[in-house]
């Protein structure tokens, strides 16, 4: 897919005129092809100092021209596969650094969150403080709950609450997160907890893109508003 779009990208960029800033884009081909031709800049900017901006347009004329290329097709195939497999390799190694940073802010956090006053630690290493006692029935693993929630990254970034949904949450306790599940069964209806959950008890290595990078403690503010009846 990304071929089809680099070559039809590539094919509309030799197919009409250069504008100049001072003339601005009038028609929709040209907005399109500067549009699409951007993209393609951008990608392959953000690639490295490995790509070569006059032999990347001289390949594009010839192929438009149907030139004969200065490499073979063994040769282009061999040095686009060196090319993807150094990219792999720099993106895994950026990857890792991520994983350590976030595991070792995280720990920091949860140290520090700890010593503040009201805090509680389970075994699991859930941290919750009690904002609001509930005196409704607890919930199981298996019963269904409808809860408000606001969570937020340790560096107090919202990711994701129920007001941005427009309605409290409905699930069922054993089907979310570990910290969640934990924290639930401990829960009166009507009680509210704010959370400091550990990247184990969340959604650890493998995190949950594009808004939750790996190894991140999470921070929530829930109350558990009621048991639903089935």
């Amino acid at each position: 897919m990304k071929k089809y779009f680099v070559s039809t990208v590539l094919g509309l960029c030799l197919t009409v005129p250069v504008v100049s800033q001072g003339e601005g884009l009038q028609t929709f081909e040209e907005k399109l092809s500067y549009s699409m031709g951007f993209e393609v800049g951008s990608y392959f900017k953000a690639a490295g100092g490995d790509i070569k901006k006059d032999l990347l347009v001289s390949g594009i004329e010839a192929a438009y021209n149907g030139d004969k290329p200065l490499l073979t097709d063994e040769e282009m195939l061999a040095v686009k596969k060196e090319y993807a497999e150094k990219m792999q390799k720099q993106q895994m190694a950026q990857l890792e650094e991520m994983k350590a940073a976030n595991l070792a802010a995280g720990v920091a956090f949860l140290e520090e969150n700890k010593k503040k006053s009201g805090v509680m630690v389970t075994e699991s290493g859930l941290q919750y403080e009690v904002i609001k006692e509930g005196t409704g029935d607890k919930a199981t693993a298996e019963d269904t709950v409808k809860v408000e929630y606001v969570g937020t990254l340790i560096d107090g970034t919202e990711f994701d609450s129920t007001a941005k949904h427009g309605e409290p949450a409905e699930f069922q306790v054993g089907q979310v997160i570990k910290g969640w599940a934990e924290a639930l069964q401990m829960m009166n209806a009507g009680s509210k907890l704010r959370l400091a959950i550990p990247s184990d008890l969340a959604y650890g290595e493998q995190g949950a893109a594009p808004r939750i990078q790996p190894n991140s403690v999470l921070v929530f503010d829930v109350e558990l508003l009621e048991i639903v009846k089935k």
